[in-house]
């Protein structure tokens, strides 16, 4: 068949290739620490499952709303008004099979040929992939990596243009862990109002904070008309096989979300949106455990890593990822990922996964037990040393 020229726009998530490498190695005996996947180790706290199960035997088995069930829609908007501040109503959200769907729509809505999308680099791979692939121009934003993987505001600020249509923001940042400081959601908020350029905040490791709390560019002045909100349900109560994701943004935006999601995908699955009440409404401690959790990991992986030689590491103020540099071992990113899948039987994923800047790095996902990470730990160590 011949394909589409934008096929070849298109780009992947390297995660999920890292892992089918890693399975292939277990298939053949191999025993391999997966730290490579951005994907909580727990399971889903009970009364969620429990609340699908409810739904499923009462018959929530049939096609909903576009948009998503009415009960998600005003939940959600709840949710963000009580915790991002951000006026929200149920006209605002849009429900959709994980929050990627949000992302893509957003992109194909707002996005046209040879128009500029602002984004982080490195960041998470289908930023990009989608702006190439519908035919914008990305234009990279570096982190600050001397100052915890900053995003760095100035350049950003410096590089909105008459062509910039779409700012993209994720913090916590994937695969750094690193957040934006309110001062510089300020900035952004300033400039992006200044020129009317909406802002797609990437939110979905929100709840996943270590240090102080998280604040929406959508509660800044001058963003209620801008900016659209990407969360869900995936990393936070860890249903990342759920598949559900959700956008809050204004109403005439999410109409159009809603009509690309009916031509795409029809509807979100009811008895899953059924659950999702349950997760936002119901106990959270489950939650905090979980945070907790990830907060006792990290630090047990980043001394870990500072201790060896060749890697420095930043302290993640969030998600559950690291982003060590290696620059001083000697090897490229996709090098040393290599090397230790195929050697020491850890997978990661290089820097370069997440961009061209991403190079003299490797990500680690510290979502996985205590154990794992440290045996981990032992057989990095065991590799440099080799």
């Amino acid at each position: 068949m011949r394909l589409s020229q934008r096929m070849a726009r298109l780009g992947t998530e390297t995660a999920f290739e890292v892992l089918g490498r890693a399975r292939s190695l277990e298939a053949r005996g191999k025993h391999v620490i997966h730290l490579e996947i951005g994907e909580p180790d727990f399971d889903t706290p009970a009364h969620i499952t429990e609340a699908a199960v409810r739904a499923l035997k009462g018959g929530a088995t049939h096609y909903g709303p576009a948009a998503g069930i009415p009960e998600l829609r005003a939940a959600v908007a709840e949710d963000t008004a009580r915790r991002r501040g951000v006026r929200a109503t149920p006209e605002m959200v849009v429900i959709t099979p994980g929050a990627k769907p949000i992302m893509f729509f957003v992109i194909l809505a707002l996005v046209d040929e040879g128009d500029e999308v602002l984004y982080p680099n490195p960041g998470f791979p289908i930023y990009e992939s989608m702006i190439r692939y519908i035919g914008g121009n990305p234009v990279p934003v570096r982190l600050l990596e001397d100052k915890g993987f900053v995003l760095d505001v100035d350049q950003l600020v410096s590089r909105v243009s008459p062509k910039t249509r779409l700012i993209i923001l994720n913090y916590p940042h994937n695969p750094t862990g690193g957040t934006i400081p309110e001062a510089g959601l300020r900035a952004i908020a300033d400039v992006a109002a200044r020129h009317g350029v909406p802002v797609l905040a990437d939110e979905i490791y929100s709840r996943i904070l270590y240090d102080g709390r998280h604040v929406s560019i959508a509660s800044l002045p001058g963003m209620e008309p801008l900016a659209i909100i990407l969360d869900g349900f995936s990393k936070t109560y860890a249903m990342t096989g759920w598949r559900l994701g959700y956008g809050v943004m204004p109403a005439p935006m999410a109409q159009v979300v809603a009509k690309l999601q009916t031509n795409a995908t029809s509807c979100t699955a009811t008895f899953s949106q059924m659950a999702a009440v349950a997760a936002l409404k119901d106990d959270q401690s489950e939650v905090d455990r979980m945070v907790a959790e990830f907060h006792r990991r990290r630090d047990v992986i980043v001394d870990g890593l500072r201790a060896m030689p060749g890697f420095q590491c930043a302290r993640p103020k969030g998600a559950f990822y690291v982003f060590p540099n290696i620059t001083r071992t000697g090897h490229s990113s996709r090098t040393l990922a290599d090397m230790l899948l195929d050697e020491a039987g850890v997978a990661c994923l290089a820097g370069t996964a997440f961009g061209e800047f991403g190079e003299g790095h490797l990500r680690f996902s510290y979502a996985n037990s205590l154990e794992n990470i440290e045996e981990a730990l032992r057989r990095i160590k065991a590799l440099i040393a080799g």
